[in-house]
């Protein structure tokens, strides 16, 4: 393939990873925050810093409350949509976001609300999808509600196992919607998966772990879960960009 014939989307955790997904030459970056809750509503700072930073790259955002499920209450909802908001307001391209019913359906109302407030920006549809209970008529239902795109890993833990509904999926698209595969995309297996699904929108972190800054730390305390190293951070590699993209080439 050539570079054109394909879109690469990195799962930034941070302004330094947009800056290394840019610099590796992604097309667009989503931003989040809370990666080991899946994503989560970065803050405000980091999406204006990301803005500014993000000269050619495009900057989407997870719009997300929280960590856990895909049913909002009324007052999440009304949080969502003013993130919603902001974000525009920010210059965001785009917005990631999605809601199902506790019956594992596509939350169409819900839904609808919240992209009545994303007017202008692309919209994709986030894993909530590999929760659905259905797939096949979930994607209907996504181009119905005029979503742009939906990542997914084909109800599986990984894209390279979900392969089989992929393909599914991207046939019954038919250029409707844009499948976008995701969840353990790497340099090992990306061209294989676009060979044997035909996918060429992809979405991988390409991180790194990298050491903190601090010289002494306490054993005894934790900021977070007990036995998690607090002293190692990850973030996005440009040459891990790079590379998973020549994989393509």
């Amino acid at each position: 393939m050539i570079r054109n014939e394909f879109k690469i989307e990195v799962c930034a955790n941070g302004v330094e990873s947009c800056l290394a997904a840019q610099e590796g030459g992604a097309d667009r970056v989503e931003l989040c925050a809370g990666i080991p809750e899946g994503g989560t509503t970065p803050s405000y700072g980091e999406i204006k810093v990301a803005r500014r930073v993000l000269t050619h790259t495009r900057l989407h955002v997870i719009i997300r409350p929280r960590g856990g499920d895909f049913v909002y209450s009324p007052l999440e909802i009304e949080r969502m949509e003013e993130d919603i908001d902001i974000a525009r307001e920010l210059g965001v391209d785009g917005i990631v976001l999605g809601c199902l019913t506790p019956e594992g359906s596509i939350d169409l109302d819900v839904n609808a609300r919240l992209m009545e407030h994303t007017h202008g920006m692309s919209t994709t549809f986030h894993r909530a999808f590999d929760c659905c209970k259905d797939p096949s008529p979930a994607l209907e239902q996504l181009i119905e509600l005029g979503f742009d795109r939906v990542l997914t890993s084909g109800q599986q833990p990984t894209a390279e196992q979900g392969v089989p509904l992929l393909t599914a999926l991207h046939i019954q698209s038919a250029g409707r919607i844009t499948l976008l595969a995701g969840c353990g995309v790497n340099e090992g297996n990306i061209r294989s998966i676009s060979e044997a699904t035909d996918i060429r929108e992809f979405h991988f972190s390409a991180r790194v772990k990298v050491p903190g800054a601090m010289l002494f730390s306490n054993p005894k305390v934790y900021m977070g879960a007990p036995g998690v190293d607090e002293n190692v951070r990850e973030i996005t590699s440009s040459e891990r960009v790079k590379n998973t993209i020549a994989q393509l080439l």
